[in-house]
């Protein structure tokens, strides 16, 4: 498994206000600006899939372990 600094700079790139986290909306926003649609629905879906504790937002941690998962 990918150590979290292998994710360090996606994660940053994601978590706009950098607080650490990444909420639907800053997933939402960035799928926005990659030019493609993304509703309200399909953000909190997204990070639902990476949501390991259920709080509604993504770790460095939680974001490593999804993309390490991924790329199996």
């Amino acid at each position: 498994m990918a150590s979290t600094s292998d994710y360090a700079a996606s994660f940053g790139f994601v978590d706009a206000d950098s607080d650490g986290l990444i909420s639907a909306q800053e997933y939402a926003d960035l799928i926005h600006r990659m030019g493609d649609p993304c509703t309200e629905a399909q953000a909190r879906q997204a990070i639902e899939a990476m949501d390991q504790d259920g709080d509604g937002l993504i770790t460095l941690e939680e974001f490593a372990a999804y993309m390490s998962d991924q790329g199996e």
